[in-house]
């Protein structure tokens, strides 16, 4: 019994599996093979790879990009202008903005390949966190992360490099 509303301008790859009570909006992309759960929502211009899990109440505010093999776990917000890098793992309560003091939308995140970010952790606008790197839960990260990083706090700071 799903209850979505998806637009006829959304393509939508193969083997896709959609939840119920879903909005996909016109110019939504999801890859192939990628599993969508209940209360999602994708606004205009979100561009979703192959082999994805978006878990349960994840929003996104439209023209953001998701790599392939990402995982984005349940209540987290991708803001406009967000990327994801592949193989990254999303834990819960991630919130993203791309508003400056100003409310001058400038971006979203740019989140690196193979990147961990944990639960309930706070992407500032415009930031870059780099490949490999992990950002601890309860995170408010204000700044760039170098690749191979390992931040946490509030606001984040670095704690040593990975290998």
């Amino acid at each position: 019994m799903p209850y979505n509303l998806i637009s006829d301008k959304a393509v939508i790859g193969e083997n896709v599996s959609i939840g119920s009570f879903c909005i996909i909006e016109d110019d939504v992309v999801i890859g192939d093979n990628t599993v969508i759960k209940s209360y999602v929502e994708l606004r205009k211009g979100t561009v979703i790879g192959s082999n994805c899990y978006i878990d349960s109440r994840v929003s996104s505010s439209g023209n953001c990009e998701i790599g392939n093999h990402v995982i984005i776990r349940y209540d987290s917000i991708i803001a406009r202008g967000v990327r994801i890098g592949d193989h990254t793992y999303i834990c819960p309560k991630l919130m993203t903005n791309n508003l400056n003091t100003e409310k001058d939308s400038i971006g979203g995140a740019h989140i690196g390949a193979y990147a961990f970010i944990g639960t309930s952790s706070v992407l500032q606008h415009g930031i870059k966190i780099g490949d490999h790197s992990i950002i601890g839960a309860l995170s408010f990260v204000n700044k760039d992360v170098p690749a191979k990083e390992i931040w946490f706090g509030n606001p984040a700071r670095f704690q040593k490099k990975i290998d």
